[in-house]
Parts: C-alpha cells; structure tokens; sequence
C-alpha cells in the first residue's frame, strides 16, 4: 500500500475530494459553499487552504463527522488509502453510532403497511368500491 502524496498546503474542496467525502470537487465545493462543512468550528470557503491538524465538521445526509486532518493528498487514491488522511473523533464515532441506532428503531416502529397500496390492495379496493356503487 503507497502513502499519500504529501504536500504542504491543499485547497479544501480538493482534500474533501481528495478524503473521498464526496465523489466529485463539484459536490465538495457545492457543500462548503452551503455550510455543510466547517472549519475549526467556523464558516469558510472551498479555497480556504487547510493544514495538518485542522479540525472539520462535515455534514452529508443524516451523518455529521468531526474529523482531524492527519494528511494531505492532491490526488483521489483508493478508499483505503483516503482514510489515512483523516482521524474521526471518538465523541463524533459515539454520536453517529448512537443516530444509527435511533434510525434503527424508529424503522421498526414504522406500521406495516403505511403507505401507498400496491397494485394489489388497489385492485381489491376497487372491487369494493364497485360493488358498493352498484348496491
């Protein structure tokens, strides 16, 4: 397995692409300029250049993670080298797992059922609403 190439200073947009946090530079830029990631607890920009030690909350969908920055990369390397780039905090882990677990729950509570009918339910209540009409 190589390292990442190391460099000293990397746009942020580049290394969340770079991190695999999103698939293209577009979507990276598109959430920083949204607010979807902060720096060391502040707003910033997709140029911002960050450094070893910069602290990122990243928001995507229903999972927020507060990560450290142990590494910088101006190239997309595999997955399993993206995460050596990055050190998740153990509160951020805790968090996230406890949201899983909510998710969880909250998915099996759901009636069954709920919902649109199927084609099935729609053709039986059809049938009935037909033969009420003609009584």
């Amino acid at each position: 397995m190589q390292t990442p190439i190391q460099t000293t200073k990397i746009r942020l947009d580049k290394w969340l692409w770079a991190a695999r946090f999103f698939k293209t530079r577009r979507l990276a830029t598109e959430a920083v300029t949204r607010n979807k990631v902060h720096l060391n607890q502040q707003r910033t920009k997709p140029a911002k250049e960050i450094k070893m030690s910069d602290q990122l909350t990243i928001r995507t969908g229903y999972i927020e993670r507060t990560v450290i920055v142990q590494g910088l990369s101006k190239q997309r390397r595999p997955a399993s080298e993206a995460v050596l780039l990055y050190k998740e905090t153990p509160k951020s882990i805790k968090e996230n797992e406890k949201a899983a677990e909510l998710r969880r729950q909250t998915g099996a509570l759901r009636q069954p059922r709920m919902g649109r009918p199927t084609k099935k339910e729609r053709r039986t209540i059809e049938k009935f609403l037909n033969t009420t009409d003609n009584a």
